[in-house]
């Protein structure tokens, strides 16, 4: 669709409707010759128009996928398009701020989480302010507003710096052009494309056949583990392409192999699922078509299309490799039958066989090569017990269910693609004989593969049967429940995955990457405490310090008034790192953070190297003229203590080959706690919070505050600098 001209009133540019434009890589000639108070015109090259600036948002909110996630999701945006006329309205701009301070406390974007033409919205509403709304960013009134606005320009402020540079002058009012009919050959990108033109984001890419409204998507893990940040990809991407088409995703467990998997790890996949803030429309297991599944294996014997084969394993494996037909290929159907019901019956010439597929022992594609469709198994299953013996393979269960649940697009990782002419084979054989089923487009997408990190579910396994780890769960573990728990925000993980998108190239992707991601979402918001390393800690005695402790409030993060305040006692004698008390040298003047600058007039080592220093407080003087800038602890009996971990990779080798034994490179240092103490206020922190330890790093809290011999435990959290192993 071309676009032959955006038309608005020059002294009211649609800030909002142009940044759209911008962000969605779309060229249009813009006009500003319209009359006072004329709503903006789209107008597009075959006669159509398009008025307003809300349908406009919409518009360009839909080509750029801005917008069009679910009938709540969409319906949440509007309602903010359409309160974002209130920050033009000056005796109202105060109060929307104030509001929107309000509603942006402990979120990253106004609406789930994800960038949309809401944030466009009200981002364009202030910058169109110009000074009122500059003045009131410097001063620090708003500052969840302020973080708020600073991330929008951090992520997108090569094209929205573009809009206010040519749009908004220094009252906020509209920069008036001389010659306003001049702006007809300009785009509103300032770019040569042709109007109309798009240029796709990063993971703006189209499914085969997909139609808005029809399409239908599944997410399939196996209950074998927990979801690890590889299965998160995936899930994520097929919650991405439902919204994009208006579709519907569900949430199957392919549960076709009792030895593996159980109820734990059924309902765990589901916790993950939901942390990731997945929407499916319905639950369903590959178990609940297993008398579909069986009729089909005989339907398909009866055809001559599957045999029974009791190659032993090795065997057949070797014939496949080298081409050669299985002795049993060519049985008869009867005396397929009959193996095949010794095998339903689980008897001891039932376990003996399998079912394989007759497709092509040739093929240069060693998947077509009569894979395995049944094998006996009899292990109980996790839902159904013993009623069955023999359980079908995911690659002839997966095309049948995919076809049967109506799925339209399964969207498979490019470790699979070797088996995709096997899926739509299998597939077509099945349609043959069940004329119900329809073709399930698949669509490929790269595995996410992390430097220094297994994501084999079996490999993870390993290590939480050899108490390498410490469950699931662990930090040290790339699963969802092991990241969070060591101090990432889902929603960086979220916009750590959609900005690789669905792209087929292969990733090597490195953490540092991820960690700062997190970075910028925690540090504007958690708090500030202080630790001080507990062993060979050093006491400074300030002999002008006060007689006895003095007690201020203090902001616990001084650029974050919603962290709130903590109290901050000063006592004469106070503790310091010795990392810290090493680097002093007499009648240095040095600054202690959040009190002011003392000279250490005496320095003492005993023979053991433990120091203790006396310095007199000097608060007039400068700290910009010290060169340590120390943090320090009270000396007083109501420091807690703390566990500070911290935590490395798991293996040594940054990428393994495919087949490479991952047991020879396991690191054997993986996680190192050093005893600390900090400040009284941390007896208040719960599981789960995320704070700063000042000048030694980000840190979550695993164990909270439960009595003064327990120390609180916290888990470093990396952000995103290069990581050091542990020694």
């Amino acid at each position: 669709m071309k676009l032959k001209s955006l038309s608005f009133a020059a002294e009211t540019p649609p800030l909002s409707v142009i940044a759209a434009a911008k962000l969605a890589g779309v060229s249009v000639p813009a006009d500003a010759s319209l009359p006072p108070d004329s709503p903006p015109v789209l107008q597009i090259s075959d006669g159509r128009k398009l008025r307003g600036v809300l349908p406009l948002l919409l518009y360009f909110g839909r080509v750029s996928n801005l917008c069009g996630g679910d009938a709540f999701h969409d319906a949440q945006i509007v309602e903010w398009l359409e309160y974002a006329p209130v920050l033009s309205v000056g005796s109202a701009f105060e109060n929307a701020c104030k509001h929107l301070d309000e509603y942006v406390g402990s979120r990253t974007f106004l609406v789930d989480h994800s960038f949309s033409i809401a944030d466009v919205a009200i981002w364009a509403g202030l910058a169109g302010a110009g000074l009122r709304w500059e003045s009131l960013r410097k001063s620090n009134k708003y500052q969840n507003l302020t973080r708020w606005y600073g991330s929008i320009l951090a992520e997108h402020g090569d094209s929205l710096n573009q809009v206010t540079a040519a749009y908004v002058g220094k009252k906020g009012a509209a920069k008036s052009k001389e010659n306003p009919a001049s702006q007809k050959s300009n785009g509103v990108n300032g770019d040569a494309e042709k109007a109309g033109t798009t240029t796709q984001g990063k993971y703006e890419v189209e499914l085969p056949g997909a139609e808005v409204g029809k399409v239908k998507l599944r997410f399939a893990p196996e209950p074998s583990g927990y979801l690890h940040i590889g299965h998160a990809k995936a899930a994520l991407l097929n919650m991405y392409f439902a919204q994009k088409y208006k579709g519907e995703v569900i949430l199957r467990f392919d549960d076709t192999n009792p030895a593996k998997e159980s109820n734990e790890f059924v309902d765990n996949l589901i916790k993950d699922v939901e942390t990731l803030g997945v929407k499916y429309e319905r639950i369903t297991y590959t178990s609940d078509y297993f008398p579909e599944l069986m009729k089909m294996a005989e339907e398909l014997i009866n055809k001559g299309k599957a045999y029974v084969d009791d190659t032993p394993r090795e065997q057949m494996q070797k014939e496949r490799m080298e081409g050669i037909e299985s002795k049993c290929r060519n049985h008869s159907v009867e005396e397929n039958l009959k193996l095949w019901e010794q095998m339903v019956a689980g008897s001891e010439r039932g376990l003996q066989c399998c079912v394989r597929g007759k497709l092509d022992m040739q093929n240069p594609n060693k998947s077509l090569r009569d894979p395995v469709y049944y094998r006996c198994n009899p292990m109980p299953h996790h839902r159904i017990g013993s009623k069955y013996k023999v359980y079908p393979t995911y690659d002839f269960a997966c095309p049948f269910v995919d076809s049967i649940e109506g799925i339209t697009h399964a969207l498979r990782s490019s470790e699979y693609h070797d088996r995709n002419a096997q899926y739509d084979w299998i597939q077509r054989d099945m349609m043959a004989e069940l004329r119900r089923l329809r073709r399930v487009h698949i669509y490929e997408f790269s595995r996410l593969n992390m430097v220094y990190t297994l994501l084999s579910k079996r490999k993870l396994l390993w290590f939480v049967q050899n108490e390498k780890v410490n469950g699931w769960d662990d930090p040290r573990f790339p699963t969802v429940q092991g990241i969070v728990r060591r101090g990432l925000k889902i929603e960086a993980l979220i916009q750590f995955i959609l900005e690789m998108g669905a792209s087929k190239n292969l990733n090597l992707m490195e953490w540092d990457k991820l960690w700062t991601i997190n970075k910028k979402i925690i540090d504007p918001v958690c708090p500030r405490h202080t630790a001080v390393i507990e062993e060979r800690r050093v006491l400074l005695t300030l002999s002008n310090g006060p007689e006895k402790p003095v007690v201020r409030m203090i902001p616990r993060h001084k650029k974050y008034e919603g962290a709130g305040e903590k109290a901050t006692t000063f006592t004469r004698s106070i503790w310091l790192d010795h990392a810290d008390a090493e680097l002093i040298s007499v009648d240095e003047e040095v600054t202690l953070m959040d009190w002011g600058n003392a000279i250490v007039k005496k320095i003492e080592k005993d023979q053991d190297g433990n120091l203790a220093l006396t310095g007199v407080l000097h608060l007039e003087g400068s700290v910009k003229t010290t060169k340590l800038k120390l943090t320090w602890l009270p000396q007083i009996d109501e420091l807690v203590k703390l566990s500070l971990m911290e935590f490395d990779y798991l293996i040594t080798k940054k990428k393994l080959e495919e087949g490479e034994d991952f047991i020879g490179v396991v690191n054997p240092c993986t996680e190192k706690e050093t005893a600390a103490l900090g400040d009284a206020n941390m007896r208040n922190l719960k599981r789960g919070d995320v704070l700063q330890l000042e000048r030694k790093g980000y840190f979550r809290c695993d164990v909270p505050y439960l009595r003064p011999s327990k120390p609180i435990v916290l888990f470093a959290i990396p952000d995103g600098r290069q990581q050091a192993g542990l020694k």
